[in-house]
């Protein structure tokens, strides 16, 4: 079931013939810890800065990203909307993970129609999807249930009758088709609603560090790294799908055109009007993001 996150959770490496990339940091500076996640979909943001100067990279799972950045822990981080809205984090807009329209990785899985779900069991690895699993079920379709936590690791055959699943194993392993008549790909869900992307991890910071040089200096080595990376889509599809379980076609579509890595106007208008509609729904506590600078 996770074979995807195992195989991402070697170290990445780009070959011993590969000179590391120069260093950003004055000397005697120590490393800057990078906290980040191991899906194939991060790839185009964090492939190859394990070779770079000046750099620790932490793996860890979505929800617990915000965590090690507010207790110093890690440098930065990317962070789950939801937990830079909830936290004091700085989002700094370097890069994000985001999509225009479906994702492939964020589904929703249902046994009876989307307006009957009472009980929906969520994978407790992202906070973000389970905010707007909520939010799309209460607005579209009129359905407020009750949110239990699940192990898709552990669920050894007995799925539920309702379930959200992210990451990886939505396209690797997935719950049987045939027991899910009813489906709902989230990304696809909000841009047919509100025809705008959307966002669900960004780069974050500690409040109190976004002006840091530190920090700026960790964002221009993020912007490089995955200018540098989306010159060589082909490349990582070639040498990093077949080990995540992904078939290379699949993955090609899903990296190239389907995810969004940028944050522009669009992206920050998606954020504000989700945090608006969780509001609303008393789903999140009334507190906007913070932006260490305009991007």
């Amino acid at each position: 079931m996770y074979r995807a996150t195992e195989a991402f959770g070697r170290p990445f490496t780009i070959g011993a013939c590969k000179p590391r990339a120069p260093p950003l940091y004055p000397p005697g500076m120590e490393p800057v810890r990078i906290a980040c996640v191991r899906y194939l979909n991060t790839a185009p943001l964090i492939e190859g800065l394990d070779r770079a100067e000046g750099v620790t990279l932490l793996p860890a799972v979505p929800s617990r990203i915000a965590d090690l950045v507010a207790t110093g822990e890690a440098d930065i981080g990317l962070v789950s909307v939801v937990d830079a809205a909830s936290m004091p984090l700085a989002v700094v807009p370097c890069g994000m993970i985001g999509s225009d329209g479906p994702t492939l990785t964020v589904r929703l899985f249902s046994t009876v129609p989307l307006d009957r779900i009472t009980r929906l069991h969520t994978d407790s690895e992202s906070h973000t999807s389970v905010i707007l699993a909520r939010v799309l079920l209460a607005m579209l379709h009129g359905a407020r249930p009750e949110v239990i936590e699940f192990d898709a690791c552990g669920a050894n055959g007995q799925w539920p009758e309702s379930v959200l699943l992210i990451g990886d194993k939505v396209v690797t392993g997935p719950p049987p088709a045939d027991r899910y008549p009813h489906q709902m790909d989230l990304g696809e869900a909000w841009k047919n609603w509100t025809g705008l992307p959307f966002v669900y991890a960004v780069w974050s910071c500690c409040e109190k560090d976004a002006a840091s040089q530190r920090i700026r200096s960790a964002a221009v080595l993020l912007d490089r790294q995955l200018r540098h990376n989306q010159t060589r889509l082909e490349w990582i599809v070639a040498n990093r799908a077949a080990a995540a379980g992904w078939p290379a076609e699949v993955a090609r579509r899903y990296l190239g055109d389907l995810l969004r890595y940028r944050v522009g106007p669009q992206e920050r208008r998606a954020i504000e009007r989700f945090l608006t509609l969780a509001r609303e729904l008393e789903l999140l506590a009334p507190r906007n993001v913070i932006w260490a600078w305009q991007p």
